[in-house]
């Protein structure tokens, strides 16, 4: 295990000291905002991301009063506007920020190594989940970054293990009590078998895959002309912001999206409605009400997710299959249609 915690920490470019396993980027997530509401100055405030991941979110309003929370401001894409940050930090009042590295829902990448430097800069604590970002993009860097948390499966490891990495400054870190185990950080008997997997797959993805990422981009942005094109009135969230490769958040011309996605199964491409923390969950995606989408239109969103498996011809497929269940749906609501 210590070999384990060694490899990762110089794939992200931190201390072995820093790093300590655990379930996933939930109970990370949880476990920091626990750290804060407990550690920080009285009076001072946290800013969060609006975009973030549920667990994030939840985590913050869990552990925190209200009055303790600023909402960041962000853009039409949903990428945090820096120079609000910075005036924000600034001002004094903030001790805390909470940004992710790329939003699940949407794939939309955040600057956060500017926000992580601004935080140094200014003194002040810094998270990062960067669940939807390692194993697809360079894992470099992100050990600088400060708090960074992430979940093992989003990058072929197994579920239920995950990292969190917290900066040597802060002092009596401790996430869950009992034994002494991860240096007295988490108590816990560890799955090593899932850490040394979790690594393993890691180790895989910055050697062999990560690089492969602006081939993977061209696929993606070939398969988004080509759905414009055949496809009148399709809306790309996020579109004209940086966006991870495999990840396409759309708003479709008709229909609610339940129908897209039970269409399309039938022709062979899963595709969901929103992320998979938020399955079950009614109302709009509070992603896509972030960025000023209404509910209507959240409700004709649907998000594709892909692989390093993923080739040309499946997203081509998948451009066709949109095309005809676009078509289909347009003929039955058509007046006089049975």
């Amino acid at each position: 295990m210590d070999t384990a915690r060694d490899d990762l920490a110089q794939l992200l470019g931190c201390s072995a000291g820093q790093v300590v396993f655990n379930s996933g980027a939930t109970e990370g997530a949880n476990a920091v905002f626990a750290h804060w509401a407990g550690a920080l100055p009285s009076g001072l405030k946290v800013a969060v991301n609006p975009t973030e991941h549920p667990c994030v979110v939840e985590a913050a309003r869990h552990y925190l009063a209200p009055e303790q929370l600023v909402w960041l401001e962000i853009d039409a894409h949903g990428v945090v506007r820096l120079p609000k940050l910075e005036a924000l930090l600034a001002g004094g009042a903030v001790a805390a920020v909470s940004l992710m590295a790329a939003n699940n829902e949407t794939g939309v990448l955040q600057p956060w190594r500017e926000v992580a430097a601004l935080c140094r800069r200014r003194r002040v604590a810094y998270h990062c989940d960067a669940s939807q970002w390692l194993g697809k993009l360079p894992a470099s860097g992100l050990g600088e970054a400060g708090w960074v948390t992430a979940s093992a499966h989003k990058f072929g490891g197994p579920k239920g293990t995950g990292v969190l990495l917290w900066p040597a400054q802060s002092e009596g870190f401790r996430s869950q009590r009992g034994g002494e185990q991860e240096h007295g950080h988490r108590a816990g008997t560890e799955d090593y078998p899932g850490i040394a997997a979790m690594v393993a797959a890691l180790v895989e993805a910055e050697s062999s895959k990560v690089m492969k990422a602006p081939e993977r981009l061209r696929l993606r942005d070939a398969f988004e002309v080509r759905i414009q094109d055949t496809l009148p009135g399709i809306r790309i969230v996020g579109a004209g912001a940086d966006r991870l490769w495999n990840t396409v958040s759309l708003i479709m011309p008709s229909a609610e999206n339940h129908r897209w996605v039970a269409k399309l199964d039938k022709r062979g491409f899963q595709v969901s409605t929103g992320s998979a923390c938020a399955t079950g969950e009614d109302g709009p995606s509070p992603v896509l009400a972030a960025m000023g989408f209404s509910p209507e239109e959240a409700r004709r969103a649907i998000r594709v997710s892909a692989g390093w498996e993923t080739v040309e011809e499946d997203w081509r497929g998948l451009a066709a299959a949109l095309a005809e269940v676009d078509v289909e749906l347009r003929s039955s609501s058509a007046p006089g249609s049975a």
